[in-house]
């Protein structure tokens, strides 16, 4: 029972943690493709004054369901993320995330905005393309550690990367895709380059805006924190999941400087053909 309790508490104050640890590496995010496209780049703490600018703001509402979704965006993001601190079970994560995802969408399709619904259509392009891919992840973590409880793959006798290189790559391939970095990035962006604006996030202003913004830090955290499942195992330390962590979002943040934005199609092709190919190959490999 103590352990238990323990564990709540540890659990809440990594999820109080969490949006600055998300906003602190979405600063770095930015500083650092500045740095690759020869700018100087914001300050670090950027995105907490937007965030904070943004929550001062007078609400601009076109419609309530719109608030609403993104409350279940933020919601979603939150109860994913206490889920994975108190190492609870990788298939409750992913419906979790996927009812943010929908929330998403739906935020998008309640207005007329053709810059909105667009971004919608094109983010259910975007969770055709990484879920599939996304479960296989899971899959093999689970075939690998016997259970798809994260405290089981953690107690693993040697880190999953061993076992499972060609799935930690189609993890990179997701990664990519919820982060929204080129050539995935057909839904939303940050850069200039987005012909659809702000796709999803257009009609959204103001205090709305910010709760999609944290519910994006949490993402961040939670998916860098499913990537550090590959380098937890009984021998290995601190050390090295921080450092597969901060080599990993390093390649992810290289790939989005040196990428075109490419079209759907082009998407659907390369991650679901490629992603499943190399998924499907590792997982056989394990049985057989």
């Amino acid at each position: 029972m103590e352990l238990s309790i323990f564990s709540l508490i540890v659990a809440l104050i990594l999820l109080l943690l969490s949006p600055l640890a998300g906003g602190f590496v979405t600063g770095v995010d930015r500083r650092l493709t500045a740095w690759l496209q020869s700018r100087y780049g914001p300050p670090l703490l950027q995105p907490f004054y937007d965030v904070l600018k943004l929550l001062g703001k007078a609400p601009m509402i076109v419609n309530s369901w719109q608030v609403l979704c993104a409350y279940i965006y933020l919601a979603s993001a939150i109860i994913a993320l206490f889920i994975f601190f108190l190492q609870g079970d990788l298939l409750l994560i992913f419906f979790v995330v996927t009812v943010g995802a929908v929330a998403q969408v739906m935020g998008a399709m309640t207005v007329n905005s053709p810059f909105g619904q667009t971004g919608a259509q094109r983010e259910l392009l975007q969770m055709l393309a990484y879920e599939p891919l996304l479960v296989m992840v899971f899959v093999g973590m689970a075939k690998a550690a016997g259970s798809f409880n994260i405290s089981d793959i953690m107690n693993v006798q040697e880190p999953l990367l061993f076992s499972l290189p060609l799935l930690f790559v189609v993890m990179m391939i997701v990664m990519l895709i919820k982060l929204r970095k080129s050539p995935f990035d057909i839904s939303s962006s940050g850069h200039a380059h987005q012909e659809i604006v702000s796709g999803i996030h257009t009609d959204y202003s103001g205090p709305q805006l910010a709760l999609l913004e944290i519910g994006h830090w949490l993402e961040v955290v939670l998916l860098l924190g499913i990537t550090a499942l590959f380098w937890t195992s009984q021998t290995t330390g601190i050390v090295g999941v921080v450092l597969i962590i901060i080599e990993t979002y390093f390649v992810e943040i290289l790939i989005d400087n040196i990428s075109a934005r490419m079209t759907w199609k082009w998407m659907l092709r390369t991650s679901l053909c490629m992603g499943m190919v190399l998924a499907l190959v590792n997982i056989f490999w394990l049985y057989y």
